[in-house]
């Protein structure tokens, strides 16, 4: 009987697996940028070198049919604004309930966390962690720093431009990546943060680890769909 059950479900995680391949391969990967502020340009050049479709997403309607979303640099004040002016708060929550992935960089990853400081402000609440804001103190320049990282065997290119620290994370928080003994590069399930800029790197590592996560996440998201 174990062997049995045990034999059934390694079927059944094959067919799922195979069935995610085939999803994969029948749709184009679209990644939706929030384009308010931040380098968004400098996002959807480098997923579109790594084969993704990108969109600019100002608008709930411009998340419709998006694999995953980024929330770029810029003012997290400014963007959590914008955010709740145009509906994209409530919307943004519901994309990441689907299972589809969501990558925060800088201000993004302060958009994301659970608990904001230095001042404190509102968040989307997605990613269990605690981040002060500025950090790093209010350079003007920007401090490039290269430190090891769970994604890759060599050293990872970090640029960090105000970046914000942070402080703690949850239980249920990966650290992929530190820098100065801090976290810098976080994911809990489909959400990936990061405090530094990687589409300011030649390095295209991060990028392409938020692909995998978005593939897997719009195919388990059309699974449920059809079941």
């Amino acid at each position: 009987m174990v062997k049995l059950a045990a034999a059934k479900l390694a079927a059944r995680t094959i067919l799922t697996k195979n069935v995610i391949d085939r999803l994969r391969s029948e749709d184009d990967m679209k990644i939706g940028i929030l384009a308010v502020q931040g380098d968004f340009a400098a996002h959807a050049a480098r997923l579109r070198e790594l084969g993704a479709a990108t969109v600019e997403v100002r608008t709930v309607a411009d998340l419709d049919g998006c694999d995953g979303l980024v929330l770029p640099g810029g003012e997290s004040t400014t963007q959590l604004q914008f955010l709740q002016e145009e509906g994209l708060y409530g919307a943004i929550r519901k994309f990441s309930a689907a299972g589809h992935a969501i990558f925060g960089t800088c201000a993004g990853a302060i958009l994301l966390a659970t608990q904001v400081k230095n001042p404190a402000q509102d968040s989307l609440q997605l990613l269990d962690m605690t981040v002060l804001r500025n950090g790093y103190g209010r350079q003007l320049a920007s401090d490039v720093f290269f430190e090891p990282c769970k994604l890759t065997s060599k050293p990872l290119e970090m640029v960090f431009i105000r970046g914000p620290v942070i402080e703690k994370v949850g239980r249920g928080t990966s650290v992929l990546a530190k820098h100065q003994g801090k976290p810098v590069l976080v994911q809990n399930g489909h959400v990936l943060a990061a405090t530094f800029h990687p589409e300011l790197s030649p390095d295209p590592t991060v990028h392409a680890y938020f692909l995998k996560l978005a593939a897997n996440g719009s195919a388990l998201a059309k699974l449920r769909c059809r079941s």
